[in-house]
């Protein structure tokens, strides 16, 4: 890890992206959604037909895919062979099986590995489920937003989503490798009832506290 790394995790509907999105924006850092590697995977596999659950056929079709990160006006992207799956990340069929591929062993090895690949670029606000415990377990910059299960699930809702955090939170804290856990060194903050702006604020502040300042991209 070369550069400043912010870690922030939470489970779905959290506001843990909005956050991650506008904390970079604000410190002048690149913003990486770890989420949507995982998720263009998926959105590859079910063009292709794979099943999800097939390990055996998902660990082929890594090995037969050119997969890149890139960024662009401090976001970060993905490429499936030169494609960027774009809206298509946040389809019900995507975000339906997306836990299942995120859950094979080989998808996290091959996709951490890149992730750490950004903090050797740029400082980066790196948002995701295992950031703060696996990916970047040494940044000692690291951030938990969490929210009541009803308030995720009326913006899961408010976004067009109508599947269950809890199933969903189920499958992602009970995967054998990587679960979505709290880092011990992590600093929980409740978002349910507070805007993004204050989350944005409130981690600032705190950033700021340590000489982390906004800097020039």
């Amino acid at each position: 890890m070369q550069h400043i790394v912010i870690a922030i995790d939470g489970p779905a509907a959290s506001g843990k992206s909005s956050v991650s999105r506008a904390l970079a924006q604000r410190l002048g850092f690149v913003y990486v959604n770890t989420g949507a590697m995982y998720r263009a995977v998926t959105w590859h596999a079910l063009q292709l037909a794979i099943d999800p659950s097939d390990a055996s056929a998902v660990e082929h079709l890594l090995e037969t895919t050119a997969l890149e990160c890139c960024t662009d006006g401090g976001q970060s992207y993905f490429l499936i062979n030169g494609v960027d799956p774009g809206e298509a990340l946040v389809s019900p069929q995507v975000n339906a099986v997306v836990s299942k591929i995120a859950s094979q062993p080989l998808v996290r090895r091959r996709l951490v590995a890149m992730q750490r690949g950004y903090a050797e670029r740029q400082p980066a606000v790196v948002e995701g489920r295992d950031i703060g415990t696996v990916v970047f377990p040494n940044t000692p910059h690291k951030f938990y937003i969490d929210a009541s299960p009803e308030v995720r699930a009326a913006r899961r809702a408010g976004q067009g989503l109508h599947d269950s955090v809890v199933q969903r939170d189920a499958m992602d804290s009970t995967r054998k490798d990587s679960p979505l856990a709290v880092a011990p060194d992590a600093e929980v903050i409740d978002s349910s009832y507070s805007s993004v702006d204050e989350v944005v604020e409130n981690i600032f502040k705190k950033l700021d506290a340590k000489g982390i300042t906004p800097q020039a991209r």
